[in-house]
């Protein structure tokens, strides 16, 4: 019997993939793994726009809740327990739904990851103040006698990627762009469809704008208040919303400046998720204007 697919439900903040994979799941009878890099985060549900408990009792999740925003996280910790989730599920015969709009988590996922076995502190800073020293057009010369692949794919002044691509390559007696080719992930591994959802502009935006209203109205200001004073790692301050309302409370403005500045954020983020996702020619794309939550899903019933 031909094994059923991972299937992944992506794309842009409020573009509705969370109602689609929930629909999915319950029709399938899978569990869900969350494909987002804040919804880790256990002390942030508005921001993070993670599933109500009415929807996280009515399908079994993963990957959600699991660390701290005190605490460091990266893609290499998330690949680890997203790949034990799959297993997991799996085990029990269930299908796997990847649920979220990280494009990084889904493409270590699928692809695999080696940053994590060459990195070395101490070489980066040597590397970091060669670069004050003489210059970061030296350092991509010297990218370009180690790895001539990947120096042509990062522009001569792009500082952090020449130093990253410098350690890497240092760190592993090996070219990046060598080590690239040996990463294994889930893709070629098993059967794999990755569907991606979107919406005409106009209503993509419309909607950030609705969620970022009923994120105050949920008690958005009190939850950042909530973590304000906590030391927070630097992945979880990076998240929407934090810094928009940290101003506020701060009185650097008022509230109505506070939702603007996070509604602007938001769009552009949902460009930097769908260029990401565009990139990718494994997705499916899925666009949707009037059509229902329901009708999507049966769409995607019909293509497995």
């Amino acid at each position: 019997m031909k094994p059923f697919p991972i299937l992944f439900i992506v794309g842009p903040t409020a573009v509705g993939k969370t109602e689609i994979a929930l629909l999915l799941a319950k029709k399938l009878s899978g569990e869900i793994i969350s494909c987002d890099a804040m919804q880790v985060y256990r002390e942030v549900n508005i921001a993070s726009a993670k599933p109500s408990k009415q929807e996280l009792d009515s399908v079994r999740h993963h990957c959600l809740n699991i660390v701290s925003v005190t605490e460091d996280f990266n893609v290499g910790r998330f690949r680890e327990a997203a790949t034990q989730a799959v297993l997991d599920i799996q085990q029990r015969g269930k299908p796997v739904i990847f649920c979220g709009g990280s494009g990084m988590y889904m493409m270590v996922l699928l692809d695999g990851i080696f940053e994590q076995l060459s990195r070395d502190p101490l070489l980066r800073e040597k590397l970091q103040k060669e670069a004050i020293l003489s210059g970061i057009s030296s350092l991509h010369r010297k990218l370009s006698d180690l790895d001539p692949v990947v120096a042509g794919k990062i522009h001569p002044h792009d500082n952090k990627r020449i130093i990253r691509a410098l350690e890497v390559c240092m760190t592993a007696g090996t070219a990046m762009s060598e080590l690239q080719t040996q990463r294994q992930g889930l893709w070629n591994q098993m059967p794999i469809r990755i569907f991606a959802i979107n919406r005409p502009r106009e209503i993509l935006y419309a909607r950030v704008e609705d969620r970022v209203e009923a994120m105050f109205e949920q008690g958005l200001v009190k939850e950042v208040e909530t973590i304000s004073d906590l030391p927070l790692s630097t992945n979880s301050a990076t998240l929407i919303g934090l810094r928009e309302v940290g101003g506020y409370l701060r009185g650097e403005y008022d509230l109505a400046q506070a939702k603007y500045l996070m509604k602007m954020n938001t769009r552009h983020f949902v460009k930097r998720q769908l260029t990401w996702f565009r990139r990718d020619k494994r997705v499916e794309w899925i666009n949707i204007e009037n059509e229902s939550a329901e009708d999507v899903v049966e769409g995607i019933m019909k293509q497995l």
